[in-house]
């Protein structure tokens, strides 16, 4: 009897462990998601975000979408990762949410993958705070992609952000005007063991997590090499 009772503990106790580690699990997945996009939108220079922007970007805000159109359901939203330029390198991940607007998360009933770049110290500003909307807080406009950079400065002088969104195998700057974007106290909260303050994490406060080193070195590595070559 008492050897059934130990290993009906034990079994509790693992199912509990189990459970405790979903959450973590799930935003692992995100970052590994997230990280995703990144290289494989680089992975073709010429459809890619120009390194003149990235030159000069002060944040990243990359938004996967899940495999199975998870996030439709009658209005759009998504969740995803951002992490902003400090002074000691890139910061630490903070965990996102981007909704409502009048973009479709599915074309053609695929997912598709958003990338939001701020461009300069206002559209950190507005990264700083805790929620925000595009192209009411925030100007935005749709990114050029490649070489098609160089066609127009009206970017480099109007916009806080430039947005870019990626559905079969199509990366194109998209209009996400009305779209808010928030922070998601909840995961920041189970990753980080307590709900931080959104600007004290992107700020390079707070140390990188393990599961979000590979998320933030990736950035890193495309910025210092767009650095490099202007």
């Amino acid at each position: 009897m008492r050897k059934m009772f130990g290993v009906v503990c034990g079994l509790a106790m693992c199912g509990s462990l189990a459970s405790a580690q979903a959450p973590m699990n799930k935003l692992t997945d995100r970052l590994t998601a997230a990280t995703s996009v990144i290289q494989e939108i680089m992975a073709t220079p010429d459809r890619s975000i120009p390194e003149s922007i990235l030159a000069g970007a002060a944040c990243l805000v990359v938004i996967p979408a899940y495999k199975k159109g998870a996030f439709v359901f009658g209005a759009q939203y998504g969740q995803g990762a951002a992490t902003c330029r400090t002074p000691r390198g890139w910061s630490a991940p903070v965990f996102v949410k981007l909704e409502g607007g009048s973009f479709g998360w599915q074309i053609g009933g695929q997912s598709t993958d958003l990338v939001l770049v701020a461009m300069n110290q206002n559209g950190l500003q507005d990264m700083l705070k805790n929620k925000f909307k595009l192209g009411g807080d925030a100007s935005a406009a749709a990114g050029p992609v490649g070489r098609n950079a160089e066609a127009s400065t009206d970017w480099k002088m109007n916009s806080e952000f430039l947005t870019y969104s990626r559905a079969k195998g199509l990366f194109a700057g998209i209009d996400l005007s009305g779209t808010v974007l928030s922070q998601n106290e909840d995961d920041t909260r189970t990753e980080y063991g307590s709900n931080i303050p959104f600007d004290q994490i992107l700020k390079g406060n707070v140390p990188t997590p393990a599961n979000g080193r590979q998320f933030v070195s990736t950035v890193a590595r495309y910025f210092v090499v767009s650095k490099d070559n202007h």
